[in-house]
């Protein structure tokens, strides 16, 4: 089933209302709590997602829901809307406005849709699979990348990689000119609108990298897993983003090389 103007206008007003339950949190008090995982997790997070939980069950009862804070609602569409309120809480709770709302509608698994809003500063990317990605509604895209030696990476922190993985990762930045670290799904955004050239990140979640898929690509970018295979619901979340696909095989290659 093609993504709707009617589900696109729903992820617009889930943003919204997700933004409107974060902002009075943000640099205030937010009764900060650790979850099993000892993640953090606070009052905007939970507050933001149930704000977007309602209005799906109002208007989607038949389409499936999968929250980073509540967990799974079934459905019976074939269709799931994945919800992840506040992805970089870290950020968020150190009063850094890199964060950001992400919401994926999925059929089969497969991300069709996918929204970054960052609430503070007031920006936002949609992407929907096979049209352009739109950045605060109008288009933009990925930059060209002519090689690895050039390139700026990002990722969110090497603390989140396993041993093999770190290796990997350090392979990989010794490619290339400058790394980044810190940023969550906003490196993502950054990859879609040319700022950045490649992220890479281990140990996600659906409600973490699904959004991100129609962004990155809709922009002329590729996502895929650290053996080149597409993103979907099964993948062991293990992310590359590419603004350039043409670096896809250098990235793959140094990442090849974890635990040698």
């Amino acid at each position: 089933m093609a993504v709707s103007e009617t589900d696109i206008a729903l992820a617009a007003r889930l943003a919204d209302a997700a933004g409107a339950a974060i902002r009075p949190y943000f640099r205030g008090s937010f009764g900060l709590e650790a979850k099993e995982d000892q993640s953090p997790v606070t009052r905007a997070d939970r507050e933001a997602e149930e704000a977007m939980r309602r209005l799906l069950i109002a208007e989607r009862p038949m389409d499936g829901i999968i929250g980073e804070e509540f967990g799974i609602r079934e459905g019976s569409s074939g269709r799931q809307w994945v919800l992840d309120p506040i992805d970089g809480t870290r950020a968020f709770i150190a009063g850094r406005p890199i964060f950001g709302t992400l919401i994926a509608l999925i059929e089969d698994g497969w991300p069709l849709l996918g929204v970054i809003d960052q609430p503070i500063i007031g920006e936002r990317w949609l992407g929907v699979a096979g049209r352009p990605t739109l950045f605060n509604g109008k288009p933009t895209e990925t930059r060209a990348c002519r090689d690895l030696k050039g390139a700026i990476l990002g990722t969110t922190s090497p603390a989140l990689f396993d041993d093999h993985q770190l290796h990997a990762f350090e392979h990989l930045d010794a490619a290339v000119m400058s790394t980044v670290l810190g940023g969550d799904c906003y490196n993502y955004g950054c990859v879609a609108s040319g700022w950045l050239d490649i992220v890479v990140e281990a140990g996600l979640k659906l409600h973490d990298f699904a959004a991100l898929v129609p962004i990155v690509e809709g922009a002329g970018g590729r996502m895929c897993d650290w053996q080149g295979d597409p993103l979907h619901a099964g993948s062991n979340g293990e992310v590359v983003a590419a603004g350039d696909p043409a670096r896809i095989e250098e990235i793959l290659e140094a990442l090849a090389c974890r635990g040698h």
